[in-house]
């Protein structure tokens, strides 16, 4: 690659300007800074030189026109929007600890949803190096964690245009934002972080950033695509600005403070990388939660200027109960922008999206359109290169890889140029490192993107050709193949192969592109495919023989969490049986007089972690009866006692089994168990010793406990004394 003999000529020359148009203007005679804070609370630079404030001026104005447009989902084309007219303020909160969560994204939503929003702390994005009230400890480094396309990018673009702008952390010097997806592209490189941020940043050059009066945040967002090898516990140690090591080796040394240990970081991640930076060295932890509901409807308005068909949006994804949790994810709420105002907005074709499989699908078209709309040569048929795109969606989604480059492209026989037609399904990243050359990165607008046309390629394949893609990667015998072949030569054999992989999946990687899977087997999905496709083939398909086989695993899995997608999956092909049983029993009072079966249970618990109540307060009595006991309500109940706030169980007959439960519940990370009433219930020494274990587990979080007519309150104060008052009220 010739960026190798690119990067060793510009480091020859690092002292100079590479950009004819940036100030030659020296900072280093000035070091003079003295800041202080306005009435508002914002800080401001006082005493800078004027040949200071104009070299930095001219910086503001440099990253201002980098980041003032937002280019939402799509590649860098067409009209972009400026930032501050579409921005919507996002729901950040302050949390308990950066710990990797590997669930599926859609699965955090799904219990973010669910979460009170007077549980959590919320914070502004400006304000994230800023102490709460009641905080006096200084803020070196925050770790903002958030699913893919919640908006943690956005975020920052914010941050640092309301900076470039002056109206906010005005006591900030200089912002350096460093997205991992470029630093990756040096990670063989050997140079100094002085040269580093020549490189990226070459106002620098003027600019003496070692000054402890100069204050520097570093911005490193996307550390769940980070390529280096981060290892913590390297014995090199720099602490000086000009010696040269490995990138991973400067940003270690940053983030622990032998570098620059006046400077701010800012580092953002996915929850599943989260604690690829060790605690010791995060001082606060922040979490983007998306949209609120009220922000969901404000981006609506922002988004769309005909406020009565923004209205009309906003009513039909609230009567989804799956389309508007995935609403809290800002990336999803533009593809249903796309699609809603397209259709809602035109002569009636069709039913309106009602299921994620059915949005997906439209969203595909609507972007197919856009591309015959523009004035490209056609080479290669749409459906030929949604197929491609279809491949190295799945190839990709069964490594857990979101991030390619051209030669993952080029095993699935896309081409580049070709490719880039397709702004509103791959998006095309231009990285140009040191101004010098380009590399080209590659990602699909969103995760759930990529499992649509993930599942999209197994159909077509399967009733096109065939051809079970899952053979590709599971290693087989001939024979095994053969008999699998007679077996699931009928669409719903590839369901059960679907199916049976999601569930041997330990964090769900698979769950949301089985609920694609099976949505696009139905007629109304099938044609719309044909809107698509020319070609969608046909296969015999029974529909109560999937909806059957998955009401068996519902029967036979043990844990209710994994049940939950089952039920999603119900959805997708039309059966709402087993639900509207269970809505019967609960309206109807029969619930505590029914010995209900596992996939009753199970069915229980999906209409109460997907109604529309809060998980406040859960009083366990209303389902206890002579033929439910409490012990067994509490275990099969346990995902909701999880996700409630205050659990009511005074006078229900708990025993040890029982407290194995709440034990666990005490236990889980995060945990939302604040109060808990055990009053009048005979517990027993097992299960009084089983609870106090829950009580000692640094994740729990209970703050009152009621015993009897006994309350304490904030029992963090000290585990040994927990035991004691535990066996001295002890029935």
């Amino acid at each position: 690659m010739k960026s190798d003999q690119s990067m060793d000529k510009l480091l020859e020359f690092k002292g100079r300007h590479t950009s004819t148009d940036l100030s030659c203007v020296s900072m280093k005679s000035d070091r003079s800074i003295d800041t202080s804070v306005t009435s508002k609370g914002k800080h401001t630079s006082t005493d800078l030189s004027h040949d200071s404030q104009l070299v930095q001026s001219r910086f503001k104005s440099n990253l201002l026109k980098k980041f003032q447009c937002l280019y939402e989902g799509t590649a860098k084309q067409g009209n972009p929007t400026l930032l501050n007219e579409i921005y919507t303020e996002l729901y950040i909160t302050e949390s308990e600890s950066g710990e990797i969560n590997n669930e599926h994204e859609v699965r955090q939503i799904e219990t973010q949803s669910r979460r009170a929003e007077t549980e959590d702390t919320p914070i502004k994005c400006n304000d994230i190096f800023r102490p709460l009230p009641g905080q006096d400890k200084p803020i070196r480094t925050v770790l903002t964690k958030g699913v893919a396309g919640i908006g943690k990018t956005v975020s920052v673009q914010k941050f640092i245009v309301d900076w470039a702008e002056g109206t906010e952390n005005q006591d900030v010097q200089l912002i350096c934002p460093l997205p991992f997806r470029e630093l990756n592209l040096m990670k063989d490189k050997t140079l100094s972080l002085s040269d580093l941020l020549h490189v990226f940043f070459p106002e620098t050059t003027e600019m003496e950033i070692s000054s402890e009066a100069f204050k520097v945040l570093f911005i490193f967002d996307g550390l769940d695509e980070c390529r280096l090898s981060l290892n913590f516990k390297s014995e090199v140690k720099l602490c000086n600005i000009s010696e040269s090591a490995s990138v991973d080796e400067l940003l270690m040394n940053l983030i622990e403070g032998n570098l620059l240990p006046s400077a701010l970081f800012w580092i953002t991640s996915r929850p599943a990388a989260a604690d690829l930076v060790p605690s010791e060295c995060v001082h606060r932890v922040t979490e983007v939660r998306g949209f609120s509901d009220t922000q969901k409807e404000e981006y609506f308005r922002k988004r769309i200027s005909d406020q009565s068909l923004a209205n009309t949006i906003i009513t039909h994804l609230k009567s989804s109960r799956s389309l508007h949790i995935m609403c809290h994810i800002p990336v999803f709420c533009w593809i249903s922008a796309a699609v809603l105002e397209t259709m809602l907005s035109e002569a009636e074709r069709g039913e309106i999206p009602k299921t994620l499989t059915q949005m997906y699908t439209h969203f595909l078209i609507i972007q197919t359109n856009i591309r015959h709309e523009k004035d490209y040569e056609k080479r290669v048929k749409d459906e030929d290169m949604i197929l491609k795109l279809g491949k190295l969606a799945f190839q990709q989604l069964v490594k857990g890889n979101l991030i390619f480059y051209e030669e993952d492209l080029r095993e699935c026989g896309i081409d580049v140029a070709e490719a880039s037609v397709y702004s509103g399904l791959c998006t095309q990243i231009f990285r140009e490192e040191l101004g010098l050359y380009q590399v080209k990165v590659f990602c699909f607008v969103h995760l759930s993107i990529q499992e649509h046309l993930a599942a999209l390629y197994a159909h077509i394949y399967f009733t096109n050709k065939n051809i079970n893609v899952f053979d590709q990667i599971t290693k087989q015998s001939l024979l095994s193949k053969v008999f699998n072949w007679f077996k699931y030569h009928a669409l719903p054999g590839l369901h059960q192969i679907a199916v049976d992989e999601a569930l041997q999946s330990k964090n769900g990687h698979l769950d949301l592109f089985l609920r694609f899977l099976l949505g696009l087997s139905l007629e109304s999905n099938q044609t719309l495919l044909r809107e698509l496709l020319t070609q969608t083939g046909s296969c015999s398909y029974n529909k109560e023989e999937t909806v059957q086989y998955i009401k068996q695993k519902i029967r036979k899995n043990r844990s209710p969490e994994r049940s939950i997608n089952l039920f999603h999956c119900l959805n997708e092909q039309g059966d709402d049986s087993l639900m509207q049983e269970i809505q019967r029993y609960l309206t109807s009072g029969e619930i505590r007089e029914t010995k209900l079966s596992s996939s009753q249970w199970s069915a229980l618990v999906y209409v109460l972690l997907t109604s529309e109540q809060k998980m406040d307060v859960f009083d366990v009595k209303q389902f206890i009866g002579a033929r439910n006991t409490a012990d067994e309500v509490l275990q099969k109940l346990l995902p909701v006692i999880k996700e409630s706030r205050s659990v009511q169980l005074m006078k229900c007959g708990v025993t040890k089994k029982g407290c194995a439960a709440l034990a666990s519940a005490l236990r889980s990370n995060p945990s939302h168990l604040r109060e808990l009433d055990l009053s009048l219930n005979k517990l027993g020494n097992i299960g009084v010793k089983l609870l106090s274990d829950g009580l000692k587990d640094p994740h729990c979080k209970l703050e009152k406990l009621w015993r009897r007519s006994f309350i304490r309150s904030g029992y963090a104060l000290d585990p040994a004394d927990c035991d004691k008052r535990w066996y001295k009220q002890r029935d």
